[in-house]
């Protein structure tokens, strides 16, 4: 069975994703509450027990929220994260040492049957990491929470098959919007979020290096709640697809990672 996700909840209020290729689940963050994180695995008939391993990605709250229920929950699942965000966040020293598995920049591991390479992320987080998975020669890559595309990010993103992709904001909402000015500027610089239109030229440019090789799936995720809308985001995102040649169904195919919904699953 190819590699495939279901989003539990993503937006700037949690975030939780399960990746399964059928034979091994993870939990990809833990920032929703443990409620909504159990229900979320029995829609998919899934058990915390179920679980084999939780990766989280950086340390805020909307990431972390409810990692010492579900370690607790799920078993003799392991935690992998970053030194850096394991000494971020308190709640970490509730995790057994055993458990525990610190995790660097550009380290490539298995949990199961699952291959998982880690990757530095642009975000005001001690350490921040996102992971790329792979499984049955296929390959679902997820970037949010970092305020541009680097070399290191891109090289993720060019060959993924599902790509789940931050569309956090609409620029002019946010910045007409009422946010502090030193709250804006933190969205809007390289340590912040990718806006609706960053996204676009990220995926033109994911598109383009490509060359019409079998059209990926893509899932806008870590979508504000204030400053964004899933059909904003969508309508920016394909704007500036259009405009560089790029169609939905002929070239991508393209969905929302829900706030209140679980989405998904996107099979690779």
């Amino acid at each position: 069975m190819s590699i495939g996700i279901v989003s539990i909840g993503s937006s700037s209020s949690g975030n939780s994703y399960i990746v399964s290729d059928g034979k091994t689940r993870l939990l990809l963050d833990v920032g929703l509450s443990g409620k909504r994180i159990r229900e979320g695995l029995a829609a998919r008939s899934l058990s915390p027990g179920d679980i084999r391993g939780i990766l989280v990605t950086h340390e805020h709250v909307d990431h972390v929220k409810s990692i010492r229920m579900m370690a607790r929950e799920c078993g003799d699942a392991r935690v992998y994260t970053s030194r850096g965000t394991a000494g971020g966040c308190p709640n970490f020293e509730y995790v057994s040492k055993d458990r525990l598995a610190l995790v660097s920049s550009q380290e490539v591991f298995n949990i199961g049957s699952i291959q998982v390479k880690a990757f530095s992320l642009s975000h005001d987080a001690a350490e921040p990491l996102s992971y790329s998975f792979k499984s049955g020669g296929r390959q679902l890559t997820v970037v949010t929470d970092t305020g541009v595309v680097t070399d290191e990010i891109f090289q993720e993103i060019r060959t993924a098959d599902v790509l789940v992709l931050e569309a956090n904001h609409e620029v002019n909402l946010l910045e007409m919007g009422p946010y502090p000015y030193s709250v804006k500027r933190r969205i809007l610089g390289d340590h912040g979020h990718l806006s609706n239109e960053t996204a676009g030229r990220t995926l033109s440019s994911m598109l383009e290096e490509r060359g019409g090789r079998e059209m990926p799936k893509i899932l806008l995720a870590h979508l504000s709640s204030q400053n964004n809308t899933p059909l904003q985001a969508i309508m920016t995102v394909c704007d500036v697809l259009n405009d560089n040649s790029f169609a939905e169904d002929r070239d991508y195919l393209m969905g929302i990672a829900g706030k209140d919904r679980i989405s998904g699953p996107v099979q690779a």
